[in-house]
């Protein structure tokens, strides 16, 4: 009996027993570690397919965030694949669902500011405007939500309010000197109680010193005061207008003014107006004067692009802002010669 009991406590048994105990145990956490990864992989699988098809909902987001720990700007790299495809209210729900999940406060700002861009872009104005206080309130030094601010207002005719962001980007050691030109001329030309002749004398005053303007003010003139564009059109550049000259009715022209601009010479002989050139330095307004004088006329006119000074971007029709880059009075018009509209009628017939 006393054998039996030494046997039994055995020192080499007893390891025997603990190897074959911890071998079993890691066995089975081994084996239900594998289990579950082939879980996790099914799972994503199946998530990634569905990304595949394009049918991401808007908590898958926030599952790959939460459960696979994929990096925070990755998921807004997949998320901003809505804004390419131009699918903003996808975006904006996208946004929208990572905000009530994300706590860190860098992470949460940087989400608002998407959501305020993505509202803009979509064409949520008020909406943009409200996202991008919010964001102010906590951090008024953000350069990227006052600078949309300052645009939003102005989309909104809000230029008041505008100017005052102005002032608070200059605070940042930002030159608003063209934006508040800018938005001085705006302010005079949506003023209702001003009259034509006196916001033509104010906008006049701004433009002696500030001729950035001058589109602004040109376009303004040959709309509502044609008597004073003509007796200071001498003052002008008509080539960063040039678009709006072509496009005058021959009654709205003082051709008399016009014999002392070469420039407006030659084009009003291109569009066929005036018949007192032979050629222009020009090659397109050339060709159109060379057709004008021939025997079987063909339907030539010019047409026209602009070309943001800032970005480099070409746009099909001028505006003061470049909807690139948001830079303010950069566009540049190039004009080009195209086959006039009847005649590309005519040829569908």
């Amino acid at each position: 009996m006393d054998n039996i009991v030494l046997e039994y406590r055995d020192p080499l048994f007893g390891l025997i027993i603990l190897a074959a105990l911890i071998f079993l145990i890691s066995f089975f956490t081994y084996s239900y570690g594998v289990y579950k990864e082939r879980l996790a992989r099914k799972d994503y699988r199946k998530l990634s397919h569905r990304f595949e098809l394009g049918k991401l909902k808007e908590e898958d987001y926030v599952h790959l965030y939460k459960t696979y720990n994929l990096p925070f700007d990755s998921i807004l790299l997949l998320a901003s694949s809505f804004l390419h495809k131009g699918d903003y209210n996808k975006a904006i729900s996208v946004y929208l669902t990572l905000l009530e999940h994300v706590s860190d406060r860098v992470k949460k700002e940087e989400l608002l500011e998407l959501l305020g861009t993505t509202y803009f872009k979509g064409g949520f104005l008020q909406r943009s405007k409200e996202i991008f206080l919010r964001i102010l309130k906590f951090s008024p030094r953000n350069q990227k939500a006052l600078t949309y601010l300052l645009i939003i207002h102005e989309k909104l005719k809000e230029f008041q309010k505008a100017k005052e962001v102005t002032t608070c980007l200059e605070e940042l050691n930002k030159d608003m000197s063209k934006d508040k030109v800018y938005l001085d001329a705006l302010i005079i030309l949506n003023d209702p109680v001003y009259s034509y002749e006196k916001r033509s004398q104010l906008l006049y005053g701004i433009f002696k010193s500030n001729p950035d303007i001058q589109r602004l003010f040109a376009e303004f003139l040959l709309q509502f005061n044609k008597p004073f564009f003509w007796e200071h059109v001498e003052e002008f550049d008509t080539r960063a207008f040039l678009d709006l000259m072509w496009y005058l009715n021959f009654d709205d022209i003082d051709f008399d003014k016009v014999e002392g601009n070469n420039l407006l010479v030659e084009l009003f002989n291109a569009k066929g107006y005036l018949d007192n050139i032979k050629h222009s330095d020009d090659f397109v307004f050339d060709i159109l004067i060379a057709v004008n004088k021939h025997e079987h006329k063909t339907n030539a006119t010019l047409d026209f692009e602009f070309i943001c000074s800032s970005c480099k971007h070409v746009h099909p029709v001028y505006d003061t802002r470049c909807p690139h880059c948001h830079n303010i009075l950069t566009f540049n018009v190039k004009h080009n010669l195209s086959k006039g509209f009847d005649s590309e009628n005519q040829s569908l017939q």
